[in-house]
């Protein structure tokens, strides 16, 4: 009796904030199935990637442009009809990217791509809705105790540019105070001599994330807001 044919697909969630919104990156499919639908960045797997890793980094870089960061694998589906080609499993990878530091552009089996605003996203192809919302229940519970939310911000940022990060991502605003006491009180920021110059409000002192003491906590900080 022959195996059964099943083939295995990576795709890429690629998050990113922007003007206090949580966005994602997402290509608009050339061919079908669901030709001419946003779906996230992805593909088969090919006899020359050595890895699943180098096969979700190859897809990106054709279908986006963006390369050189870190991917982290997220979880895998495979239910029967998620797609309509036949029994495809894929494997789902995590990347939380600085958007103006990218240079999107479609390519490959892509027709356009773009960043989507998590709270206004379109119909969307396969299943990718459901693993999107996986995506962020785990984005969620990671900002709470890794320090995955400093992946959204460049080296240098203010108190507020780090509870924006937080708001964004969690969907509610918090309380000023009392994040700026947990954050400061947790001793994984160092307070630079620098000012932020670029709102019209008074300047806002910079800090920088440091891995090396968070490392060394003896317990991990919880950031439940």
């Amino acid at each position: 009796m022959a195996a059964p044919s099943v083939r295995v697909t990576v795709d890429i969630l690629a998050f990113a904030v922007h003007e206090g919104g949580l966005e994602i990156l997402l290509v608009k499919r050339k061919y079908d199935p669901f030709k001419s639908s946003w779906a996230l960045p992805g593909g088969f797997i090919t006899e020359k990637d050595e890895t699943l890793d180098a096969a979700a980094q190859r897809e990106l870089v054709e279908e986006t442009n963006v390369s050189n960061v870190y991917l982290e694998q997220l979880y895998s589906f495979g239910d029967k009809g998620r797609d309509p080609r036949g029994r495809v499993v894929t494997v789902s990878y995590l990347a939380l990217l600085q958007e103006e530091e990218l240079e999107i552009k479609a390519s490959s089996d892509a027709s356009g791509v773009a960043w989507w605003p998590v709270k206004e996203l379109p119909a969307l192809a396969f299943d990718h809705a459901a693993i999107i919302a996986y995506g962020l229940k785990r984005l969620k519970y990671k900002i709470e105790y890794t320090p995955a939310a400093f992946s959204l911000l460049p080296t240098k940022f203010t108190l507020r540019d780090l509870q924006i990060v937080y708001e964004a991502i969690l969907g509610h605003e918090i309380d000023n105070r009392n994040f700026r006491k947990k954050f400061l009180g947790a001793g994984i920021l160092r307070q630079l001599d620098e000012t932020s110059q670029e709102t019209s409000f008074r300047p806002a002192r910079l800090y920088e994330f440091s891995e090396q003491d968070f490392e060394k906590l003896p317990d991990r900080p919880v950031f439940i807001f």
